[in-house]
This record gives C-alpha cells, structure tokens and sequence, in this order.
C-alpha cells in the first residue's frame, strides 16, 4: 500500500433467505484512505434510470440513479440532513424541551427553529465566500454575533460599535453590507 486514495462503487442484486422477501439491490462503496479499507453498502428499491439526452442536463440529484449517483446524492444528503439537525439541537439548544407545559416546549422549538433559520439565510447571503461560509450554526454565533459591543440609539439611527479586539471584524463588516443591501421582504 501506498498510503494513498482509492474509490469504487458497484451494485448487486440480493436477496436475504428469510426476512426479506424479494431481492434488493445493493449499492457498494469500496473505498482505501490511507491505506485502511473503507467498504460501504446502501439497500435502496431504486433503479437506475437511462434517461433520454435531451433530459440528461437535468440536476444530478434528480436524475442519477447510478450506484455512485445514489451513494453521492440520496445516501450522503440523507447523512447531511441529519447532521443539520445535530447542529440544531446542540448549538441552537433545540433539545431543551424539559417544561411540563407542551406549550412551553414548543415556543422553545420555535424559538430555536426560527434562530436555525436566520443562521441559515445568513451564512447562505452574507457570509458566502468567507471563512464561515460553511461554518456552523454554533461557531457563527460564538465567533460572529456573541461579541461585546456598545450600542448607541438615536431618533433615526443605531450605532453599532465592535469591540476592537475582535476576530472577525471584517466578515462582521461585509456581512452587515450584504444585509443592507438584500431587497425589503414583500
């Protein structure tokens, strides 16, 4: 071995003998990073699709029913998904339900659904092309909103004045920029 990288995806059909009654199709991922075997497999009832050239410009996601398409696109998006919800739950403190009243819990999993959301929009619009582009709900708040400042509110403004010792004044900055310059919601 050469410590290097090497990926190959292939299908088979299979059929258990006695819990599953028809065969499924088999996705597999054989995969070696750094000279350690990485193997995968998906159980999925889609079949690959051959779609017409005149469709085949069509988003990937939609349309690529291959092993690799499946594995890439449904199996790993699947995986995203979940870690969106991780992050939900541990940095915007989604979990915390433990009123005996329901309607308490579910102000609180609002409260933190629509923070997720802002998060969202807010790395989606300002931060693209930054270093917290693709960050974290929770590293976006403890790097980028939780910071001291001083706040001065007038009849027809309000001052914001950052700390100077901040690290991220500068993606602070251009973010604010970004969002005065989005267009009014209707």
């Amino acid at each position: 071995m050469t410590g290097g990288f090497a990926c190959e995806f292939t299908e088979f059909l299979y059929q258990t003998k006695k819990s599953w009654s028809k065969e499924r199709r088999i996705i597999g991922k054989a995969q070696i990073i750094r000279g350690k075997e990485n193997p995968r497999f998906v159980v999925t009832n889609l079949t690959e699709v051959k779609w017409p050239e005149s469709e085949s410009k069509q988003s990937t996601a939609i349309t690529d029913f291959s092993a690799e398409g499946i594995y890439r696109n449904t199996y790993c998006g699947r995986g995203d998904m979940e870690n969106r919800i991780k992050e939900q739950q541990l940095d915007l403190f989604a979990d915390r339900t433990s009123s005996a009243k329901m309607v308490s819990n579910q102000l609180r999993l609002w409260c933190s659904t629509f923070a997720y959301l802002l998060t969202e929009r807010l790395r989606e619009h300002a931060l693209s092309g930054t270093k917290l582009a693709k960050a974290t709900a929770g590293t976006i708040r403890t790097k980028l909103l939780k910071v001291a400042a001083s706040i001065r509110v007038t009849v027809r403004r309000v001052h914001v004045r950052l700390c100077s010792t901040v690290h991220m004044q500068e993606i602070f900055k251009l973010a604010h920029e970004r969002i005065r310059g989005l267009p009014a919601p209707a």
